[in-house]
């Protein structure tokens, strides 16, 4: 019995044996093949074996990133027309990137490889510093000029009257890191309202709340935005007024009229909204940094050619865009510090009013108000004075 079991054994043992040898001869004769494909399959030939490194060179050379944000909202069409802007020759090239937004785009400036400028919203400090705590963010991240102010949008559904109907109720926030991300926690906090927030493409919420399936959705985009403009509102759709008195010292005070959203807002009424004020933000390259070139040279073109963006086809609120204001919480780049300061240099000093062309001028605005026409004389006069200490 013993001398069977051993025999028994030893077959086994042969059988695995020839078997894992079998398995074996198997696998190297796969990777014997997939060797063989490598090194008959052709290899596309490399610019540099082309000889064309002199043209690599030329198209990286002066390449900038632009991190902007989703079709449905304004920094996509505002960094696209940035880049239609200043491109158009070898000397620069402006990538503007879809992104996901505000927050996002500050964090591509600081980790993600070729993004040197990016379209955010001024509060995404205040989200830095009490959500993602992200260290020293006013530091590292600076701004070239204030830009559009993005209004807040909060668009309900027909049986929503106030933001205490909305306690306990799903509202988009948009997608994680798009500006609606930030302000909508700040909306609510400071209303005292708790909602369920749905990190979801403002689009397809759109479609959801014709469903029921949200309360509301909240946007924060420059008016008037596709999102609303291009949906007829057939399911009766409105925006709730935000007071701004809660929010005066992150926000702005705006309005939207029937002439921004018809459909939406009845002819004659007004809806009050607050603001938030878009940036132009940088990250704050040293200057012996082969990034800071790029970026010094993008700030030369973007304030040489900024007058372009006053002509159509670029959006209107280009025109409510002052390159020199301030925008509070944030530091200015100082390459673009320097450039406006060249700028006001090169302006030509204010002449004085002649003061018997005030006259006329007043005399033309109250033709029949000795007294108004005075007090516009004065005001010409004052002008012509602070216009010429400058």
């Amino acid at each position: 019995m013993r001398a069977w079991a051993t025999r028994s054994v030893a077959g086994v043992v042969a059988l695995c044996a020839a078997s894992a040898t079998g398995a074996t001869q198997e696998f190297d004769q796969l990777l014997l093949a997939q060797a063989q494909v490598r090194t008959t399959t052709p290899r596309a030939p490399t610019a540099a074996a082309s000889g064309e490194l002199n043209l690599v060179a030329k198209v990286n050379n002066w390449t900038v990133g632009l991190a902007a944000g989703l079709p449905e909202g304004t920094f996509l069409r505002f960094a696209a027309e940035i880049a239609r802007n200043l491109n158009g020759t070898d000397d620069l090239r402006v990538l503007a990137t879809v992104t996901p937004g505000a927050t996002e785009n500050v964090k591509d400036l600081l980790y993600l490889k070729g993004m040197d400028i990016a379209i955010t919203h001024a509060d995404v400090f205040e989200h830095f510093r009490n959500v993602e705590k992200i260290p020293n963010m006013d530091k590292r991240v600076n701004y070239v000029s204030e830009m559009y102010i993005s209004e807040l949008h909060v668009l309900v559904r027909p049986e929503i009257n106030s933001f205490k109907d909305l306690e306990g109720k799903k509202v988009s926030f948009h997608t994680p890191g798009a500006g609606p991300s930030v302000t909508g926690p700040i909306l609510f906090q400071r209303l005292g309202v708790k909602v369920e927030p749905v990190y979801v493409n403002n689009a397809i919420a759109y479609e959801m709340m014709k469903k029921g399936e949200l309360a509301a959705l909240i946007h924060t985009v420059g008016k008037p935005n596709d999102l609303f403009v291009k949906n007829k509102n057939d399911a009766g759709f409105k925006f709730l007024p935000v007071p701004l008195d809660k929010f005066d010292d992150l926000y702005v005070p705006s309005v939207f009229t029937a002439e921004d959203y018809p459909g939406y807002v009845k002819p004659g009424e007004k809806v009050e909204t607050i603001g938030v004020q878009a940036v132009l933000a940088v990250y704050n390259w040293p200057k012996e940094s082969d990034r800071f070139r790029r970026v010094q040279r993008f700030i030369e073109f973007y304030f040489d050619r900024f007058q372009n963006f006053h002509q159509p086809p670029y959006h209107p609120k280009w025109k409510s865009i002052n390159l020199a204001a301030k925008v509070p919480g944030w530091t200015r780049y100082w390459a673009a510090e320097e450039k406006l300061k060249q700028m006001a240099a090169a302006q030509p000093a204010p002449r004085a009013i002649d003061p018997q062309l005030a006259r006329q001028q007043a005399a033309r605005a109250a033709p029949n108000d000795s007294a108004e026409q005075e007090r516009l004389f004065q005001k010409f006069l004052e002008w012509s004075k602070s216009q010429a200490k400058q």
